[in-house]
């Protein structure tokens, strides 16, 4: 299965949730990659850290390059892949280059290459992929590419706002690229128990019928240390909340455990 973490709006967590999920599916034993297509390469930096990521090569940019000729070969997706220091997670990293590429990308009509590679990738069971906070041709490449998307929704009004236009977007893509891509969930990130208003916003959304996920994912700094060390929060402190949490709503996606359904555009077959 392969997971796409969309959100147009950016500080949602998209890079933390990504690898978290991956970071839970390798260590459950399963092959899990990790697609990286942020040119900021938060996701690589979080499962290789700074310099690690900095100097991996070869990497996606390495393959949307070759992809138009701009190379002196072409290889394979596989050599473009790296390990990571997390049990069964590999990562197709980031690099500042994807952004001098987009233009190109777009003008050579490249927008299904990255599925194509995956389809052709043996041996991994789940691939998660990042995006970059903006819908463009890497965002479209992973919707493409993806069975499922999560949504991670901060709780605002603003994100709210946006929510709508994100689910009409992903309906578009659907419509018009990828026929099988459903909306895996909406993760209810950075969420404060104790404050009304995001309860309250959760809450109307869940009366609106819209796919929201259980159980929400707590705020707190110890994020920012996992980031930091470089390591998923799962990973440096299996037992703290948020890492139980994200345990829980790992099972909760397989099994769509959901607060809210049914009227969330793309959600149903």
């Amino acid at each position: 299965m392969r997971w796409v973490v969309f959100n147009q709006k950016g500080g949602v967590g998209k890079s933390t949730i990504t690898c978290n999920l991956a970071a839970i599916s390798g260590r459950r034993g399963r092959k899990t990659l990790v697609v990286d297509l942020d040119p900021q390469g938060n996701s690589s930096q979080y499962l290789l850290g700074r310099e690690t990521a900095a100097s991996a090569e070869p990497h996606l940019a390495t393959f949307f390059e070759e992809s138009l000729g701009l190379g002196i070969f072409k290889r394979d997706v596989r050599e473009m892949i790296h390990p990571t220091p997390v049990e069964n997670v590999d990562i197709l990293p980031s690099s500042p280059l994807l952004e001098s590429l987009h233009g190109k990308l777009e003008a050579r009509h490249k927008i299904g290459k990255l599925r194509a590679a995956l389809d052709e990738l043996d041996g991994y069971e789940a691939v998660y992929l990042d995006t970059p906070p903006s819908f463009g041709f890497f965002t479209l490449s992973a919707l493409i590419a993806a069975d499922r998307c999560l949504i991670p929704f901060d709780c605002d009004d603003f994100s709210r706002r946006a929510l709508y236009t994100l689910l009409e977007s992903l309906q578009e893509v659907r419509e018009d690229h990828n026929p099988g891509l459903r909306v895996g969930g909406i993760v209810v990130n950075h969420f404060q128990s104790r404050a009304l208003l995001p309860q309250q916003l959760v809450d109307e959304l869940i009366e609106e019928g819209l796919p929201i996920l259980m159980p929400f994912i707590s705020s707190s700094v110890k994020v920012r240390e996992s980031h930091h060390a470089a390591r998923p929060l799962v990973v440096l402190d299996p037992s703290h909340k948020l890492s139980l949490e994200f345990e829980e709503l790992f099972t909760a996606i397989e099994k769509g455990k959901m607060a809210g359904r049914k009227k969330a555009v793309g959600t149903r077959g």
